[in-house]
């Protein structure tokens, strides 16, 4: 089974979602990032804040 994470901001946790769906056919898990993650983590999509981790479980 293929593990997936993308760390985004809120203008492309629909393009992450697609992309877990897409790359390992589950339904992806949403949650927002953890405060002590929230300092230094961006957006694996541009340089935004990242406020949501999708992932398969």
């Amino acid at each position: 089974m293929t593990r997936l994470r993308i760390l985004c901001c809120k203008e492309h946790v629909e393009l992450a979602l697609d992309v877990v769906v897409d790359e390992t056919e589950e339904v992806p898990h949403l949650e927002t990032v953890d405060n002590h993650e929230e300092l230094s983590t961006k957006c694996e999509y541009c340089d935004g804040r990242a406020i949501y981790i999708v992932e398969n479980k």
